[in-house]
């Protein structure tokens, strides 16, 4: 392998990467000079390694094909040390691999762009085949109104062959549409090529404009991906396609695909916008997790049921301060909402349950309804509690309560306590009064089940007891202030007032998470919690660790996950930069930040 391409930054599949050609590309780009200098064969005799028969090595000026002799590479090298030489084989979809290039083309792209279904499974498939820090190359399919879903898949580099032969054909381009250029009274573009009177604009001005077009949509690519928001860009540009639609609903079904490389939490807002929002990663991920991993520690207490607020946390928000008044923990707050489900109050600062804004209307669709009543009735499953304290309004969040009621495998009496306004003091008082008579508990257990269902989300079911103790054995302590609280071990020998232990973990407020100390990665191996584990050569990391220095990763280990890293030089903790088998596929890029590092 060698290294002329490296990935960057990365938003789901889409990946911002360096394509370092005599003028450094940013990916995903037009490598139209790299592909078309890539014509014809590399003049002369050439060794192809056994099994690379069906991949036809293509060389740009600057480029070898993979199983050129060393000798002939290194000569190269001496008598041009300037001239950069990466390597693209082309190769179709499914007999894809492994040839040791820097980019790969799939020959068959014309055969599946256009189709939804032949689309996903070609790209998922060459990937698969393919090593992580490749480019993957589309020659001829690439237009302004379909690259961005391209880019989505997690294709790096297209070129406008297609969008130039269209211009000459009279075909517009833009990022929504394909006009008919004589349909055309006005020109709707401002690029050089446009600029002139409508009535002198020719099919070649046509042809460049579209070049123009796709430039100007790659660009726009670029930022959503450094911002974090190129699924929102998405809903909304493939509904100017059927096959667009149809691709982008074939992705969202290939949970394994788009959730290996969907961080586990990011700076950008979730806009749920579109019925497609209920697919996104994050927000079935989220709802999977409440379901399968939280615990509720509150067992003598009834769940109490409130609407969400536009304010987030919601704990921060008026009407939800208004509801703990009247609740005064005597019974287990959990908020609704589409399209994250349900949010215990553990998680309401955990990713994305603070970070999203849904579009207000007071009315509530099928799937909306539909998906939060299925993640309550799982949560009810899995939780045990006395009784439900329903208060919420009338519309969408009744409906979704009363059909849950129903559902004879949920064995648990609901009370409903909304009359008019949640916030209506004849409301509150319901409320107040529907709990009087209930235990509260204490600040000490509301932290301490915090960092526990925490723990259980981050890494698995049962984790918070593994590493911290269960309800009534505690052999941990929490200061600060809520929510940003502090983790410690016990200090057997100060007492039960005494001064803690060891500092464990600290609660991050801005993603609900928990960053672990040394003594606290110490401890989490030690136990029976999951360990999400990357092991590197014999070296001390110092800032981060190199994709090259990993030997092995756990398979689950996801971008911003919490990992413990472990070589025979040092044990460290750190945040993960990549998935984990990108860290084991790769061999160039930052696979963790490393916060903590202890040499051996």
């Amino acid at each position: 392998m060698t290294e002329y391409f490296e990935v960057h930054e990365r938003d789901g599949a889409a990946r911002l990467g360096e394509l370092r050609l005599a003028d450094p590309v940013t990916t995903p780009a037009l490598a139209d000079p790299f592909l078309e200098d890539a014509g014809s064969l590399w003049a002369g005799d050439r060794e192809v390694p056994d099994g690379d028969e069906a991949s036809l090595t293509v060389l740009p000026h600057r480029a070898f094909p993979a199983g050129t002799r060393e000798e002939v590479r290194e000569s190269f090298a001496v008598d041009h040390p300037d001239v950069d030489y990466p390597s693209a084989a082309v190769v179709d979809s499914e007999s894809a691999h492994d040839v040791g290039a820097d980019a790969y083309v799939l020959a068959d792209a014309s055969g599946f762009v256009g189709h939804g279904e032949a689309f996903r499974d070609a790209v998922v498939a060459a990937k698969a085949a393919l090593p992580a820090d490749t480019a993957l190359t589309l020659s001829g399919v690439a237009t302004p109104r379909n690259v961005a879903l391209l880019a989505y898949a997690g294709v790096d580099l297209v070129d406008a062959t297609l969008a130039r032969t269209k211009g000459t054909q009279g075909m517009y381009l833009t990022a929504d549409a394909e006009h008919f250029l004589e349909d055309l009274d006005e020109l709707p573009c401002a690029c050089p090529a446009c600029a002139g009177p409508r009535e002198e604009f020719t099919r070649a001005d046509c042809a460049e404009h579209n070049v123009n077009a796709l430039r100007a949509e790659l660009r726009r690519v670029r930022e959503r991906v450094r911002a974090g928001r190129l699924r929102d860009y998405i809903e909304g540009q493939t509904r100017h396609e059927q096959w667009l639609t149809a691709a982008f609903r074939e992705f969202d079904d290939q949970w394994g695909y788009v959730e290996e490389r969907t961080p586990l939490m990011r700076d950008a807002e979730v806009t749920a916008a579109t019925a497609e929002t209920l697919d996104r990663v994050e927000i079935r991920r989220f709802a999977d997790r409440v379901t399968s991993r939280y615990r509720n520690r509150f067992a003598d207490q009834p769940l109490v049921l409130v609407p969400c607020s536009a304010t987030k946390p919601y704990s921060d928000s008026q009407s939800h301060r208004q509801f703990h008044d009247a609740i005064q923990w005597r019974g287990h707050t959990v908020s609704m909402t589409s399209p994250i489900g349900v949010v215990p109050q553990e998680l309401e600062t955990t990713y994305p349950a603070q970070h999203y804004d849904a579009v207000v209307t007071g009315d509530w669709s099928e799937d909306e309804t539909g998906f939060v009543a299925e993640v309550l009735r799982r949560y009810l499953e899995r939780n045990d509690y006395s009784r439900v304290v329903a208060h919420v309004p009338d519309h969408g969040y009744r409906e979704i309560c009363e059909r849950v009621e129903r559902d004879p495998a949920i064995d648990v009496p609901f009370e409903y306590t909304c009359v008019g306004h949640p916030t209506s003091d004849e409301s509150l008082g319901e409320l107040n009064a529907a709990l009087q008579g209930e235990p509260a508990y204490s600040k000490r257990e509301r932290e301490h089940n915090t960092v526990r269902a925490l723990a259980d989300y981050l890494l698995g079911d049962g984790a918070g007891d593994d590493l911290f103790g269960g309800p009534g054995e505690a052999d941990i302590r929490t200061t600060g202030r809520y929510p940003k609280l502090q983790v410690w071990g016990e200090d057997p020998d100060a007492g039960r007032e005494g001064e803690p232990g060891e500092q464990l973990a600290t609660m991050v407020p801005q993603y609900g998470t928990l960053s672990f100390t040394l003594a606290g990665a110490r401890r989490w191996v030690e136990s029976d919690a999951p360990a999400k584990r990357v092991e590197i050569d014999r070296f001390v990391p110092h800032g981060s660790v190199l994709a090259p220095g990993v030997v092995d990763a756990d398979d689950d280990i996801r971008v911003g996950d919490e990992i413990v890293i472990e070589g025979p030089k040092a044990f460290a903790v750190g945040r993960a930069e990549m998935s984990g088998p990108e860290m084991v596929d790769s061999t160039r890029g930052v696979a963790s930040e490393v916060r903590h590092v202890d040499e051996k």
